[in-house]
C-alpha cells in the first residue's frame, strides 16, 4: 500500500460511523483499497448507485450522510430551505438504516421531514414529493440492482428526477461537506402512512372498464407485493394469484440470478403459474415496483412482451380513451418508433427525449398539451404523469390489467391488439446488440471510429447518420423505402464499459409476409451491426 493510499483510508476510518468499517477495510487487498479510494461514487441517473461497502466508492453510511449535506446545502442555495422534504426506503440490505439516517441529516439542517413509515415502492415517493409540494425527495434503492448494491435517488419539486446543473452542484457539494462524523443529525418521527394509502388509491384509480380478471403476480422479493394487491383490488380486480417463493420482502433475492424482469429466466416461476392457474394476464414487477413487465398467453404458450410492445398497447390504450388532440406522449430515442405513428393516427403529439425518466417527465414542457404517457424500452411506464412524473409499476399494473378487460370485452386479446397494431402502423420489431469492451475508453474509441467512417449501408438499405451530440454519446443510423427500414442507435453504457445498440425494422405488408420478411431483415441487421462494432 502506497503512503498517499495509506493516509486515504486511515483519514475514512478516523470519521467513519460505522464501527464494522474499520474490520471490513482491514480485510481488502491493496489493489481493492485503491479501486474503493480512487474516486467517490458519481451521480448517475438521478443519484448514486453502487456496492455496499466501505469507502467513498461505495454505499455505506458515511457517504448517504455527506450526500444528504450536500442535497440539503443545494436546496438553501436555491431558495428551497423553508419547504419540507421526503425520505423513502425500500427492502435492501441497509435500506432502512441509510433512510433514518438521510432523514435524521435533514431535519438537523432545519427541513421538516415525511420519513416513510416502513418500505415503500420508488413511485410512492415520488407522488408524495408531487402531492405535497415538496423540497425534495430521497429514495434509498438499488431497484434492480443485484443484492450486493444499494442506491441513492433524488426528487426534486414536483417528484422530478434531477437534471444536469443540479446533480454537478450536489457533486460539487459532496466534496466539500465535513467528515461524515461531524455531520449533525436530528430524531425524526415516521409518518407518511397517509400518503402512502392516497398512492395506492391514486394508482387504482387508472382503471377505465369493468369486469374481472385473473391475474399472475410477482413482486421478484421487492416491495411491491402488498401495495400492488392493494392497489388491483381497489380497482375492482381481486382475482390474483402471486408467486408465492418471490412475494415477500427479501434482499438477497434467493430465487433469481437477477431481480431484473427483463433477464433470462425470472420471470419462469410467474409464467409457470399462469399457465397452471390460467390466468389472463402476468404481471412481474422490479424490487422497487417502479419497473412492469406483463406477460400474456399466446397460441404457443405464455410469454412475456418487449417494453416496447407494452408501450404501444398502453400509449393506444390511453389515446383512445382520452382527450388525444390535447395529449403528448413520449418515447426515448431507444424505444420503438410505432408510438408516434400511434400518436399521429390519434391526433395527438409524440416527443422523443434522450434516455432516461428525467427526460420524458419533462416532455411536454413548453408545450400547449399535457403529457398523458411516457415509456422506455426497458419496461419502464408513466401511465399517470398527473399524479407521478417517473415511471409507475404499479399503476401500470393497474392498466395494463384494465386493457385486457376492456380487450376481452371488445372480443379480443392482447395478441389480437397487437395484430391490430401492426396492421395500421406497419410490424415493428426491435432487438438489441451489446459489445463489451475493456474499458471505458476503448468505446469511445469504437464512437470515434464510427463517426469519422459511418457504414453506407445495413441489412441492405443505405443509411444516414444523426450525430446526436452534444446531447448526448450516441449515433443513430437510419434508412429504408416505403415498404421496409431500419433503425440503430449505438451509445455507449453510462455504467458499464460497453456498447449498447438498439434495433429496429419496420415492414408493411400483409401481415404474414411482414413478419416473415421483418425477421429476415432483422437477422441480417444483426449481424452487419455485429460487424460494424
Amino acid at each position: 500500500m502506497t503512503s498517499d493510499l495509506h493516509a486515504a483510508v486511515r483519514e475514512w476510518l478516523a470519521h467513519d460511523p460505522d464501527p464494522g468499517a474499520a474490520a471490513e477495510l482491514a480485510g481488502c487487498a491493496d489493489s481493492e483499497l485503491a479501486e474503493r479510494f480512487a474516486a467517490p461514487l458519481t451521480f448517475g441517473t438521478a443519484g448514486l448507485r453502487g456496492p455496499l461497502r466501505a469507502g467513498p466508492n461505495g454505499m455505506n453510511l458515511a457517504v448517504v450522510l455527506r450526500t444528504t449535506w450536500a442535497v440539503a446545502t443545494v436546496l438553501r442555495r436555491r431558495g428551497l430551505d423553508a419547504d419540507h422534504v421526503v425520505v423513502g426506503y425500500d427492502a435492501r440490505h441497509r435500506s432502512a438504516e441509510f433512510g433514518r439516517a438521510c432523514a435524521e441529516v435533514f431535519a438537523a439542517q432545519g427541513f421538516p421531514v415525511i420519513l416513510m413509515f416502513a418500505p415503500v415502492p420508488t413511485p410512492a415517493v415520488a407522488f408524495t414529493v408531487r402531492r405535497t409540494g415538496a423540497a425534495a425527495g430521497v429514495q434509498i434503492t438499488a431497484s434492480h440492482n443485484p443484492a450486493s448494491d444499494n442506491g441513492y435517488k433524488v426528487y426534486f419539486p414536483g417528484g422530478l428526477q434531477i437534471i444536469p446543473p443540479v446533480d454537478a452542484e450536489i457533486e460539487a457539494a459532496i466534496a466539500t461537506a465535513p467528515p461524515a462524523d461531524q455531520i449533525p443529525r436530528s430524531p425524526v418521527a415516521v409518518s407518511g402512512a397517509d400518503q402512502v394509502h392516497a398512492y395506492v388509491e391514486r394508482a387504482a384509480g387508472v382503471r377505465r372498464a369493468t369486469g374481472s380478471v385473473r391475474v399472475a403476480l410477482t413482486a421478484m422479493h421487492g416491495v411491491g407485493g402488498e401495495y400492488a394487491l392493494d392497489a388491483l383490488a381497489l380497482a375492482g380486480i381481486d382475482d390474483v394469484h402471486v408467486v408465492a417463493a418471490q412475494f415477500a420482502p427479501d434482499p438477497d433475492f434467493p430465487t433469481v440470478a437477477f431481480p431484473n424482469p427483463e433477464e433470462p429466466g425470472a420471470t419462469d416461476a410467474l409464467l409457470t403459474l399462469a399457465a397452471e392457474v390460467d390466468a389472463d394476464i402476468a404481471i412481474a414487477l422490479d424490487p422497487d415496483a417502479d419497473r412492469c413487465a406483463v406477460g400474456v398467453p399466446t397460441a404457443q404458450g405464455w410469454r412475456m412482451l418487449s417494453g416496447d410492445e407494452t408501450g404501444w398497447l398502453l400509449g393506444d390504450y390511453l389515446l383512445s380513451t382520452g382527450e388525444a388532440a390535447t395529449s403528448v406522449v413520449a418515447s426515448t430515442v431507444v424505444s420503438s418508433r410505432m408510438l408516434a405513428s400511434i400518436a399521429a393516427a390519434h391526433g395527438a403529439r409524440h416527443v422523443e427525449t434522450l434516455t432516461g425518466f428525467k427526460w420524458l417527465a419533462r416532455a411536454d414542457q413548453g408545450l400547449d398539451a399535457t403529457l398523458v404517457y411516457a415509456y422506455e424500452e426497458a419496461i419502464g411506464h408513466c401511465v399517470d404523469p398527473e399524479a407521478v412524473r417517473d415511471k409507475d409499476g404499479i399503476s401500470a399494473a393497474v392498466l395494463a390489467c384494465d386493457l385486457v378487460a376492456a380487450l376481452r370485452a371488445d372480443g379480443r386479446s392482447v395478441p389480437d391488439a397487437l395484430d391490430g397494431l401492426a396492421r395500421r402502423h406497419g410490424v415493428h420489431t426491435t432487438t438489441a446488440v451489446t459489445r463489451r469492451l475493456e474499458s471505458p475508453s476503448a468505446a469511445a474509441e469504437v464512437m470515434t471510429r464510427l463517426r469519422a467512417e459511418p457504414p453506407a449501408r445495413l441489412a441492405g438499405f443505405s443509411v444516414d447518420v444523426t450525430d446526436l451530440q452534444p446531447r448526448t454519446d450516441a449515433l443513430v443510423f437510419s434508412g429504408g423505402d416505403d415498404t421496409a427500414s431500419v433503425r440503430v442507435v449505438v451509445r455507449p453504457s453510462g455504467t458499464e464499459p460497453k456498447l449498447k445498440c438498439y434495433l429496429e425494422v419496420r415492414c408493411a405488408d400483409e401481415l404474414t409476409e411482414a413478419r416473415e420478411r421483418a425477421a429476415l431483415v432483422q437477422s441480417t441487421l444483426v449481424d452487419d451491426v455485429r460487424a460494424l462494432l
